[in-house]
This record gives structure tokens, sequence and C-alpha cells, in this order.
């Protein structure tokens, strides 16, 4: 079951809105969740298979131009997808780099000059100094990788404080476990959230970043103060 301080949030972004209205987005958000061969598992960027909603990804490059990060640290790397996004719209800008680890390191990644690929668990000491070594002066956090409530509690502990004042930590995938979607996940990314919120009132949910009112990271768009 979604939290309460979500329900708010939704309620207030959809206010005027009449129930069936307020129904749709949710309804077309499992719709959506629930046909991956055919929407989100069935998604490319220039060839390379990436497993957003693609409205998630056209937030993201209008953060990547606001914000014009030096460097995005990216936890779970999988087929590369998001990465080579990241540094196509970087590409554009003509600024920017991506490093991104992965636990393994899939087989015929795209190649790209502004990424590092790293292996590793994203919490081990070893990945954590080199994302910190990586670290600039406009740092931007992506959470993509084990989506357990624990690990990802371990991920905000570890990177939160890489991410630069004005930038963003961005969790993936909170719309786990009811929010709306695969309810018997268990505790995941927005349990997370909700808890490192808690005692870290320098991030701030960004309610603008869930403006397409479908989003897969519902109350993950964290600015930092």
């Amino acid at each position: 079951m979604a939290s309460s301080k979500w329900k708010t949030d939704v309620q207030r972004r959809v206010e005027g809105l009449s129930p069936v209205e307020q129904a749709t987005p949710r309804m077309f958000h499992r719709l959506y969740y629930g046909s991956p061969k055919r929407t989100w598992n069935n998604t490319t960027w220039l060839g390379t298979t990436i497993m957003k909603n693609p409205l998630d990804l056209w937030v993201y490059q209008e953060l990547l131009f606001r914000i014009r990060p030096d460097v995005i640290l990216e936890t779970g790397t999988h087929k590369g997808g998001s990465a080579h996004y990241l540094a196509s719209i970087c590409d554009l800008l003509d600024h920017g780099r991506i490093v991104t680890v992965d636990v393994t390191a899939m087989p015929g990644l795209p190649e790209h000059p502004r990424i590092t690929y790293l292996e590793g668990s994203s919490t081990s000491p070893e990945t954590i100094s080199r994302m910190t070594e990586a670290a600039s002066a406009t740092t931007m956090v992506i959470l993509d990788s084990d989506h357990s409530r624990a690990h990802v509690l371990d991920e905000l502990a570890a990177y939160a404080p890489l991410v630069t004042p004005g930038s963003y930590l961005i969790v993936e995938d909170t719309h786990v476990n009811g929010h709306p979607v695969t309810p018997e996940f268990g505790p995941g990314p927005m349990e997370a959230v909700d808890e490192f919120l808690r005692s870290n009132p320098e991030f701030r949910i960004d309610e603008d970043c869930e403006k397409f009112y479908f989003t897969f990271n519902p109350r993950g768009y964290l600015r930092r103060a």
C-alpha cells in the first residue's frame, strides 16, 4: 500500500480532476508496466535496450539541460541503455560524463567516450571510493540497482553526500510494492526514500518531475537544497 504521504502528494498534483481523471494515470501505469514485452522491455535508445519510461527520459534531459552536471554517477548499468542515453544528451550539451557500475559486466555494452564502466557492488568500499573520486563540482546521482529497501538505504547513505547542492539524487523504480505496481514486491525504494528523508532534510522531493502524471520514480526525484 502506498504511504499516506505519497497519497497526499498525488492528491495535490491532481487537485481539481474528476475521480475518473485521477484513476486514469494509475490504470495506465499498471497496464504499461504489466506489458513489458510490448513496452518498457521493448524500448531502445540508438539500438541499445533502455528499460525506462520515455516520460522519465524526457524529464532527465530537462534536468541535464538545467543542472549541466559535470558527472552523473549511476548504479545499475544493466545493458547500458541509460548510460548511453545520458551520454547522448551530454553530447548535445557538450558537457558531462557518466560513471556507471553494475555487479556484473554485461557483454556488448555501448562504447562512448563519455561513459566509464565499473564492475562490482555499488555499496562495496572499492566502488564507493572510485565513485567518490569521480565526483566533481556538479554531481548528479541515479540509483537503479538492487531495489530492496535495505540496499537502497545503503546506497543513499553512500551516495547522497556526493550530490552537490542544487543537483539531484534520483531513486529509480519507487513505483514497486504497490506504488502502484507489483504490490507483492515488499519494502523497496519508496520505503527507503521515506526513511532517508526523515533524517536528511536538505533533500526535497521535486514534484515538478512528476508533471506528466506517469513516472516509474514517484517521490524519487530528490533535489538537494
